[in-house]
């Protein structure tokens, strides 16, 4: 075929964005030459040595312009011998040869600089990706026209494998009944997230933390560079005001930071969609740089309901998913409902998975582990309520509250573990401070432990650990503490050949 044949380029925004990409990952250091040096000027009459850090910056620019345009202009792809076929490098020429048979997904991205001219970025992702960082391959920006043309190419190979053992007389007649290639099947719109669902994902999403961590590593960088004594005088001037003046600006300080993690909550999650097809769950989302991700189903592992306390004030729950393969990260953990309404889960869930048994699990653990909960616990506290005791009393008498602390805490994961097996799926309850309720079907459990310390051996208690794959690592479902009659219940479920009805 011709189209097999022809070699096609990446669209010319293809160089900004490389060059972007590199200075994004050398910011900081460019920062530091910048601040660090550029003000120091005039002390030698020599314009090139008092200049030299601005220099070295205007070099690297031109550099790296250079090295984004001939990227761009080394990049080609094609398709041959149902392969997607790509050709790519700087100094060293590579070339990468993906069987069309072994991509599992295309996923697409849109940022700011593909969607004025209407293009888009693929990463084509396999079952055998193994970076953590990038996937098997990636074409940084082309046209949707070419994207859908991928699509097509891949199409019609696995459609060509398909039909390798057929004779050549049922061929034919396969041919005459199929459905043509271009028909595509209807995508289902299952979920799609609402602005009130997005005020709070943002509340209750921990972004706050994450803002304020990323300005104290911020501040750790350029420590040399800020004035802090001066801070520090304006910071105790304030203060002077007085209580109600100093909590007000303290207030105003959080609620600006709650209303950028709003925003940014906002902006990565915007028109959040989950739409289903045959084979395959595909997710969109993002404001500023559009994202579509494709799951296989046939990859999912499995699909893990997260219970956050706060979230369940509000009636809100989260689900995951863990997905085998793919270079999403050493874990696969995809949220495919990032926030959702506790009592529609199940109906949701329903749609997507027909298969899986979506029931609380029944069977909870008797009271035999139930101190183990709590008594590690006392082996690294007590130590430190009886130092502060000590070097505190009698103030430090008020770390003795610590400890019904820790038992209360232990209950509460005591009473919330459970489990159940009904036919061939294994359900799993466990909290840590959320509530995750795993289901797994037995043919995606990759092993089964069963843990026993010296005193679980005294006490005829254990700890069953189910792992999951998930991307390059694993997802381990945890009930701790169990009888161990239980234990062995499910290690004898999780045997082949067994099921229990």
């Amino acid at each position: 075929m011709m189209s097999e044949q022809q070699r096609y380029k990446l669209h010319w925004i293809t160089a900004i964005i490389e060059v972007l990409k590199t200075m994004k990952e050398a910011i900081l250091p460019l920062v530091v030459l910048i601040f660090a040096n550029g003000w120091k000027r005039g002390g030698t009459g020599l314009w090139y040595i008092d200049y030299l850090s601005f220099i070295i910056f205007g070099v690297l620019i031109i550099a790296l312009a250079i090295a984004g345009i001939v990227k761009w202009r080394r990049f080609e792809y094609w398709f041959e011998d149902d392969e997607l076929r790509i050709e790519s490098g700087l100094f060293v020429k590579k070339k990468r040869y993906i069987p069309f048979d072994r991509i599992q997904s295309l996923d697409y991205t849109e940022g700011i600089f593909h969607r004025p001219f209407g293009l888009v970025k693929v990463k084509v992702e396999t079952a055998g990706s193994s970076s953590a960082k990038q996937a098997e391959g990636e074409l940084t920006a082309i046209t949707k026209e070419a994207a859908e043309r991928v699509e097509k190419e891949m199409a019609e190979a696995k459609k060509r494998q398909r039909e390798m053992p057929i004779t050549e007389g049922e061929m034919v007649n396969l041919i005459e009944e199929e459905i043509p290639i271009e028909e595509v099947s209807k995508l289902r719109k299952i979920f799609t997230m609402t602005t009130k669902d997005l005020l709070v994902l943002a509340t209750t999403s921990g972004g706050v933390g994450v803002i304020l961590s990323g300005a104290a590593i911020f501040l750790s960088q350029f420590s040399d560079l800020i004035p802090f004594e001066w801070m520090f005088e304006e910071i105790s001037a304030f203060i002077k005001f007085g209580v109600l003046i100093v909590a007000i600006a303290v207030f105003l300080g959080l609620l600006g930071v709650w209303i950028l993690s709003v925003v940014m909550t906002f902006l990565s999650h915007f028109n959040f969609t989950i739409e289903l097809d045959k084979e395959d769950i595909i997710i969109t989302r993002g404001l500023l740089e559009k994202k579509k991700v494709t799951v296989p189903l046939k990859r999912i592992q499995s699909v893990v309901v997260v219970e956050n306390p706060f979230r369940k004030l509000f009636g809100y729950a989260s689900v995951a998913i863990h997905s085998a393969g793919g270079s999403i990260g050493q874990s696969s953990k995809i949220n495919l409902f990032p926030i959702v309404k506790r009592n529609k889960v199940e109906a949701y869930l329903e749609e997507i998975f027909p298969d899986l048994c979506l029931e609380e699990p029944t069977k909870k653990l008797t009271a035999k582990g139930r101190p183990f909960y709590y008594r590690i616990d006392f082996v690294w506290m007590l130590p430190v309520i009886g130092a502060l005791i000590y070097f505190f009393f009698p103030y430090g008498l008020f770390s003795l509250a610590i400890i019904p602390v820790i038992i209360a805490y232990g209950m509460w994961q005591h009473r919330s573990a459970a489990y159940d097996m009904i036919g061939n799926q294994l359900t799993m309850r466990f909290r840590a401070f959320s509530l995750q309720t795993a289901y797994m079907m037995k043919k995606r459990v990759q092993s089964m432990e069963m843990k026993q310390s010296y005193f679980h051996k005294r006490k005829g208690v254990a700890t069953i650990i189910a792992n999951i794959k998930s991307g390059m690592g694993s997802y381990h479902a945890t009930v701790q503490h169990m009888e161990v009659e239980e234990a062995e219940e499910i290690l004898s479920w999780y045997e082949k050949g067994k099921s229990v009805e």
